[in-house]
């Protein structure tokens, strides 16, 4: 807050003939006075009409705090008005005369200037405490992130966060802040993606009940996919991040709840084609909005490491919507979703190669990588047979078994040490 000594310089704003006479007597006081309005004690002197007014234009302007004080020399207004103006930063209010002998007035002017200089000194260690019990917080909720994430221990986890804050020339809280932060805009944008592979395989559960793949497996998997969605769902709603109802993460994720709506009740009504049908174009809007809703997210974040994961979820979608499409394509008799597997095998080959030459993830996400490679043959291999019962089947077991692949790949990735350190 700075250092501050008695006497601060007085400046004087004043109004009609009471105002020149009090001029006058302060211009007598063996102290200058200003014409700097912007001083640090600023003196109101004037008729009553004009005081109370004028003291509530400069104190109501005040961000905060005066940043000097305040001080109404003049008749006493009303109790309710004096208590407004204390409340506002009023120093002092003092039913003076122009022709007071000068040490009184003095003594007045430095009584007000000792009372703000110490409620000035006492705001500045009150900051100060709050700052530093801020800072504590985010520490704190930093070496979660990385105890969990990392599997550290409390000590590890803040040699770590200090070792950073040296290198990058900022406090532990800063980095703190930003560990913690970088892990919410990564579970968000992990979420967000869920969203969009939900959206797929809802429906291809619901296909592989219609065609009698494992029914009551794909029945319970089915309910635990629903369940996901409104707990996915509810945990967004909950983040600050996402901003206010104006920020284009709200927008979005509101698109998202309006999509779900009406498709959670189709996933629950009696099995047919055409309703098979209509939660898929259900599913379509649901899976535009998470897309929409995963890039802003991403966007919002501004990390290279929050691509990973939304590309991870990318895969995790994709092949839940390979295998539903193919399935639709057999149980609907509609030849012409066949067009649509082409490009999203594309899609799926072009990623992987670019999650295979990531620079982050270690020695782990290499072998998940090698292993997703191996189930993604499986996959080929059951989409060009899905048109056989047989063929389908194994299309569930492959698409099941590489999104659980690119779930343990993008929980690596969230939490990934350049990941909650970018």
């Amino acid at each position: 807050m700075g250092s501050l000594t008695l006497p601060l310089p007085i400046h004087l704003r004043t109004q009609g003939a009471q105002g020149l006479a009090w001029r006058e007597a302060l211009a007598a006081l063996p102290r200058p006075l200003s014409a700097d309005p912007a001083g640090p004690h600023l003196v109101f002197a004037g008729p009553p009409e004009w005081l109370a007014e004028a003291l509530r234009e400069r104190l109501q302007g005040c961000q905060q705090v005066p940043a000097g004080p305040v001080t109404a020399l003049g008749p006493l207004p009303a109790p309710e008005v004096l208590g407004e103006l204390s409340q506002q930063g009023l120093s002092g209010w003092w039913p003076l005369l122009p022709e007071q002998p000068a040490p009184q007035l003095l003594a007045c002017l430095d009584a007000d200037q000792a009372r703000w200089l110490r409620e000035h000194r006492l705001r500045g260690e009150l900051l100060k405490a709050r700052a530093q019990l801020d800072e504590r917080r985010w520490v704190d909720r930093a070496k979660g992130v990385l105890m969990q994430s990392r599997d550290l221990s409390e000590d590890e986890a803040f040699r770590l966060l200090r070792g950073a804050a040296m290198s990058a020339g900022l406090r532990v809280g800063e980095v703190s802040r930003g560990v913690t932060e970088a892990a919410q805009w990564a579970e968000a944008v992990n979420r967000a993606g869920r969203l969009r592979m939900l959206s797929q395989r809802v429906v291809k559960l619901a296909a592989q009940r219609l065609d009698g793949i494992d029914p009551r497996r794909s029945r319970q998997a089915q309910g635990m996919a629903i369940g996901l969605v409104d707990d996915h769902l509810s945990l967004l709603r909950a983040l600050p991040l996402l901003g206010g109802p104006d920020a284009p993460a709200q927008a979005a994720l509101q698109a998202v709840e309006q999509a779900w709506a009406p498709l959670k009740p189709l996933l629950s009504a009696r099995l047919s084609a055409g309703a098979l049908q209509q939660a898929d174009a259900a599913a379509e809007r649901l899976l535009q909005g998470a897309e929409t809703l995963t890039e802003a997210l991403e966007a919002g974040g501004a990390r290279r490491a929050l691509r990973l994961v939304n590309l991870c979820g990318r895969q995790r979608m994709r092949v839940q919507r390979l295998a539903k499409e193919a399935m639709l394509a057999a149980l609907l008799n509609q030849p012409a979703r066949e067009a649509l597997l082409a490009p999203l095998m594309d899609e799926f080959e072009a990623t992987l190669l670019e999650l295979e030459r990531a620079p982050l993830g270690g020695h782990a996400a290499r072998e998940v990588l090698s292993a997703a490679r191996e189930q993604w043959l499986h996959l080929l291999r059951g989409l060009r047979l899905s048109a056989g019962h047989e063929g389908r089947q194994a299309l569930a077991v492959a698409s099941d078994a590489l999104l659980e692949l690119f779930d343990r790949l993008t929980a690596d990735y969230e939490h990934s040490l350049q990941m909650v350190l970018s």
